[in-house]
């Protein structure tokens, strides 16, 4: 479950806001069809910032009985209120979630004695496998490898998703913990040399929009294939970056609704992509065979 291109999922939304769960399940067969490991539902990239606790609860629900144990589903519930990411995570047990993905508290700047408190207390009180999650240029919270290293020792805490994009890091974390612990990036450029240096996969943005050819790059990679992994990385580097030129999901979001899969509707404080955008991302997803 916790390696290969696990796909951090868009949320498709009608026009007032709410979730367009038809066009979420057109999504889902999708990605089931191209040969995505894994879905994370109300991750960043599904907007959970903008959901109520009651829709994301929703979202997980339905979004379980969608997916069907077609694939695995790992479900984002992490909130800057350890409360409210307990709540959450609760939610995720119920709905079915193999796994929880958690982020670490927005904006409260925890120190790490307090990230270990945070989790360990999430840990304990929801027993469903849960991965840690460090994304420090949304969150201005920086989980350190000794952290990731104490947490590591907690049963139910099984991986990580780290999105610094750093080889170091990685290096750093993976003398300190078990084989069995998850290794997963966050960051679609460095994915490739994240899987060959170590890694086991990636929570990806590219892969919304190239499943197949993601998932077919860390297949490669994990296999300890460089020359070919590095090609297959190549043929999808420009869209990495472009998903990435406006605040994710804003981009990605213009793409899946260009693919087909719902409306453009993002809810604020998430705008439109910009139209000067439009052309260079549109190429890009042409270059690739998905328009």
């Amino acid at each position: 479950m916790f390696k290969g291109s696990i796909v951090a999922l868009v949320t498709p939304m009608h026009a007032n806001g709410d979730v367009d769960y038809s066009q979420l399940e057109a999504l889902v067969d999708f990605h089931v069809r191209e040969g995505s490991n894994a879905l994370v539902i109300a991750g960043t990239t599904g907007e959970s910032a903008t959901l109520s606790p009651d829709e994301h609860c929703e979202l997980l629900q339905r979004s379980y009985e969608i997916i069907n144990r077609r694939l695995p589903m790992i479900a984002g519930t992490g909130a800057n209120s350890t409360s409210e990411a307990i709540e959450l995570t609760q939610c995720a047990r119920k709905s079915g979630a193999e796994a929880a993905l958690l982020v670490t508290p927005y904006y409260i700047k925890p120190t790490q004695k307090g990230l270990v408190l945070h989790h360990q207390a999430i840990a304990e009180a929801v027993d469903i496998p849960q991965l840690l999650y460090n994304v420090p240029g949304r969150t201005c919270c920086d989980m350190q490898a000794d952290t990731v290293a104490e947490l590591a020792r907690v049963s139910n805490i099984v991986g990580i998703k780290d999105a610094t994009g750093s080889m170091e890091r990685l290096a750093d974390i993976k003398r300190q913990v078990d084989d069995s612990f998850a290794l997963l990036t966050g960051d679609d450029s460095t994915t490739c040399e994240f899987i060959l240096n170590g890694g086991h996969g990636a929570i990806s943005v590219t892969a919304n929009v190239v499943p197949a050819k993601m998932a077919r790059m860390c297949e490669l990679a994990y296999d300890g294939k460089a020359d070919e992994a590095r090609a297959a990385d190549a043929e999808i580097a420009e869209l990495h970056r472009l998903l990435f030129i406006e605040s994710n999901p804003i981009p990605v979001k213009w793409a899946t609704s260009e693919m087909g899969f719902g409306e453009l509707n993002l809810r604020l404080p998430m705008t439109v992509l910009s139209e000067e955008h439009h052309q260079f991302l549109r190429q890009a997803m042409k270059a690739c065979g998905v328009l």
